[in-house]
């Protein structure tokens, strides 16, 4: 059974930093792009930021590229969302999912083309 799970998410006032985890099992993932995407309430599901499956290129939604970093260790099924200097705008349930057999799908921003994902986890960011 394919399965991804996220966590660290929690509580912070803004400014602050948080590092989301995503522990994937049920399948090899190392030809997969791996992504992280949101949801704020009352808004879709949006693309956050996308990895390669060698972890040296990234993609980013513009709103968070200079203050997010997406990473993996491919030798234990991780990737890794550190957030940086948190705004309110920020607060969301943050999403992992995974792009199968793409190696260099990074830019893929549609969360139709992304098969497997995890439950969430809260990020809320106080003013």
């Amino acid at each position: 059974q394919v399965k991804l799970v996220e966590s660290g998410g929690g509580l912070v006032e803004a400014g602050n930093s948080l590092r989301l985890s995503c522990a994937a099992s049920g399948r090899t993932f190392i030809n997969d792009t791996l992504g992280w995407f949101r949801q704020a309430p009352g808004k879709e599901r949006e693309f956050v930021a996308a990895i390669s499956t060698s972890g040296l290129s990234a993609f980013y939604t513009n709103s968070v590229k200079t203050r997010f970093i997406i990473s993996r260790d491919n030798n234990n099924n991780m990737s890794y969302l550190q957030m940086n200097n948190l705004s309110p705008e920020d607060t969301a349930v943050y999403f992992c999912a995974a792009l199968p057999d793409r190696p260099y799908g990074y830019h893929e921003t549609r969360r139709g083309e992304y098969k497997f994902w995890g439950q969430g986890t809260q990020v809320t960011v106080s003013s």
